[in-house]
């Protein structure tokens, strides 16, 4: 009752995104991880320079386990970088690794979208999961107080994956620039290192458009969208 043929017409355009983007960044990363950076400086080097020069103290800067699992927590003000990118000396492991710090920055500089994300982070984290259960429920006992609500918390997590385009792509623009005003980068080496964060940026592109299309099927599914009437 919950799934149809119809699902992989509203699903494979954005399976075929988050693969194809998948690729991009696994492939863009080694190719500029064989591109050393002239300035010699490690990932985590140029995170911490970059914190200094923008002013941001108390951010500390650790490794963590993993393939390209950099992020920032800014509920402990630790920016976590992958041991490719932490120990790396290439323009890919210092793009990454400004791109982390450009998240430290906005935190500390009370970017807007970022401080709205934090707020929706765990009502989507509960919707991506409590939602599509509720939603299943819903239309398999056919009950319209589970379907809206299962839909309702889905939308959490669609709006948690549209808001972080923003604020990744803000600290993006805010690492390039940074790195090439400090000179940890020279103005040539400074595109190459765009290359590596425009490409990371595909996949929080296909992570929204997944969502979107996701949440999309759920409402033809319970018979919200277009003239369908059976769920």
């Amino acid at each position: 009752m919950f799934f149809s043929p119809v699902y992989l017409l509203f699903m494979v355009p954005g399976m075929l995104l988050s693969l194809w983007a998948s690729l991009k960044v696994k492939s863009t990363f080694a190719h500029y991880s064989q591109i050393p950076s002239r300035s010699g400086l490690s990932g985590a080097e140029a995170a911490r320079e970059l914190l200094s020069r923008s002013g941001v103290n108390g951010v500390r800067v650790e490794t963590v386990a993993g393939f390209l699992s950099d992020h920032y927590d800014p509920s402990t003000r630790t920016l976590r970088l992958s041991p490719d990118v932490y120990n790396g000396r290439s323009l890919a492991s210092i793009g990454v690794a400004a791109h982390e710090a450009g998240h430290a920055i906005q935190h500390a500089h009370d970017y807007g979208p970022l401080a709205f994300r934090s707020v929706v982070v765990k009502p989507a984290m509960l919707g991506s999961n409590l939602g599509f259960l509720m939603l299943g429920a819903g239309m398999f006992l056919h009950a319209t107080s589970l379907v809206w609500a299962g839909i309702a918390l889905f939308s959490a997590f669609v709006l948690f994956t549209l808001v972080t385009l923003p604020v990744e792509i803000n600290a993006s623009s805010r690492a390039v620039a940074a790195l090439v005003s400090t000179g940890i980068v020279s103005s040539s080496e400074a595109g190459d290192a765009k290359k590596v964060l425009d490409a990371a940026a595909l996949t929080y592109v296909a992570a929204a458009i997944s969502a979107v299309l996701q949440l999309l099927y759920f409402l033809w599914r319970a018979g919200l969208l277009g003239d369908r009437r059976r769920s």
